[in-house]
């Protein structure tokens, strides 16, 4: 606590012997970081330049990736500073607000996830009346809402954990998410149900509503021509993949905050990295070699800075 300025500090402490390892960490998360950067804003480059790729699900596909890139904007820079620091702290307010953007940007993946599930089932279920229905009208809708109502739904439980009282000033990670809860001396049964009803609304009913929307597309497929079900295959696989791939880092980051699990600090330093650093390298290579349409492009791209 530092009195003069009134401004409370909290301690990262999931760190890994910093001091010894500073300029390896940096290096390291600073090339993926590059890498993130890259890979994603390439593939979003295509989307947005070519034209035959101004279609509902590649646009879905684009915000998705911008989604990654700033998921990852929320965690990096923080990080590659601490790596260099003497101290690796985080004001109060700082920490609530990585905490507000970090769930932000999660659930927003959740929600454009399931608004290319619905892409994909109108396409490939409904395809006559797939014009009418994925406008662009209805396509930017999905996309304002993708991102505002987890925002707002989030900035609750941020705004009203700057009020609680503090009993520990070390947070167990190297960034702020649930664990901070962990630095209040309470944690009241009306913060437990408001935080599982965020939850519900902006992770697991977007869940469900994936697994219904592919259930019935692979029921439809399966009745379906040969061309239906190699059509469902190549553009549902992607998504699927990246859907689990999240999910399961997503039950982590609540399984070690929630069941209070004993687990070693170079565990925990090593998990948590997966949720920040495989997933947003994970999107743009399943969506740029999965894609046909996307992977086309890429290859005109690379061929054509070769011969240049």
């Amino acid at each position: 606590m530092d009195d003069e300025l009134n401004v409370t500090y909290i301690t990262l402490g999931g760190h890994v012997e910093v001091d010894k390892y500073q300029y390896v960490y940096f290096f390291i998360i600073f090339t993926v970081y590059i890498l993130i950067i890259c890979s994603n804003s390439v593939i979003v480059y295509l989307i947005w330049t070519r034209q035959n790729l101004h279609e509902p699900m590649y646009i879905f596909i684009a915000a998705l990736l911008v989604n990654s890139v700033l998921f990852s904007t929320t965690i990096y820079p923080k990080l590659l500073i601490d790596f260099l620091s003497e101290k690796q702290i985080i004001s109060f307010s700082a920490c609530l607000f990585q905490f507000h953007i970090f769930y932000s940007f999660g659930g927003s993946e959740f929600l454009l996830l399931a608004a290319m599930a619905y892409d994909r089932y109108v396409s490939i279920c409904k395809p006559l009346q797939y014009p009418v229905i994925m406008r662009k009208t209805t396509v930017s809708i999905f996309l304002v809402l993708a991102w505002i109502l987890p925002a707002s739904q989030v900035a609750v439980p941020a705004g009203l954990s700057a009020k609680n009282k503090l009993c520990s000033f070390t947070l167990k990670g190297f960034f702020c998410n649930n664990t901070v809860y962990k630095l209040q001396c309470v944690v009241s049964r009306a913060q437990i149900i408001r935080d599982m009803v965020i939850f519900l609304n902006v992770a697991l009913l977007p869940l469900l509503f994936i697994v219904f929307t592919y259930t019935r597309i692979l029921i439809i497929s399966y009745r379906s021509s040969r061309e239906v079900r190699k059509k469902a295959a190549q553009t549902c696989l992607p998504h699927l993949i990246v859907l689990i791939n999240f999910s399961f880092l997503c039950v982590y980051d609540v399984i070690t905050v929630h069941m209070e699990l004993d687990i070693p600090k170079t565990v925990r330093f090593i998990m948590s990295l997966q949720i920040v650093m495989y997933h947003p390298l994970f999107n743009p290579v399943m969506y740029g070699l999965k894609m046909k349409e996307i992977y086309k492009q890429l290859k005109k791209l690379f061929c054509q800075a070769k011969v240049i």
